[in-house]
């Protein structure tokens, strides 16, 4: 069952407002994942740790002036295709709400799961977000 888009729109629209293209088809998976350059997939969710970090902390990482070239995401529990297809992609990875995968070439080259999200400061996620794009990007 999809959650009711009402609903979600906030969410959605704290990860567009940062220039995220969203991703509604498996078809826009892949052509995102054929992109030059690095991108950021952020795999967005309606759970707390979504709400009270990983959004917030994709945010804060944003302000910084090392970014990946391209920003792009999906709603789990609404483009269950388009997810499936992204996480088909983050092989070997198990499936994460929310999940956020540092992409080259359709591969990744970072990952954070649910359990590098939950409980944890946006402050502390912005940083490893920040030190990976410094690193990888």
């Amino acid at each position: 069952m999809m959650y009711d888009p009402v609903l979600v729109q906030p969410m959605r629209d704290e990860v567009t407002r940062l220039g995220a293209k969203e991703l509604r088809t498996p078809a826009d998976v892949d052509e995102t994942m054929k992109q030059q350059g690095t991108t950021l997939v952020f795999v967005n969710s309606v759970c707390g740790c979504a709400a009270a970090g990983a959004r917030p902390g994709l945010s804060l990482s944003w302000m910084r002036s090392k970014k990946p070239d391209h920003l792009v995401t999906l709603f789990a529990g609404m483009e269950r295709e388009a997810v499936a297809r992204a996480r088909e992609y983050f092989a070997p990875y198990q499936p994460s709400s929310p999940q956020i995968a540092l992409m080259k070439d359709g591969k990744v080259l970072r990952m954070w799961q649910r359990h590098d999200i939950e409980g944890r400061d946006p402050s502390v996620i912005a940083e490893s977000l920040s030190n990976a794009f410094e690193e990888l990007c």
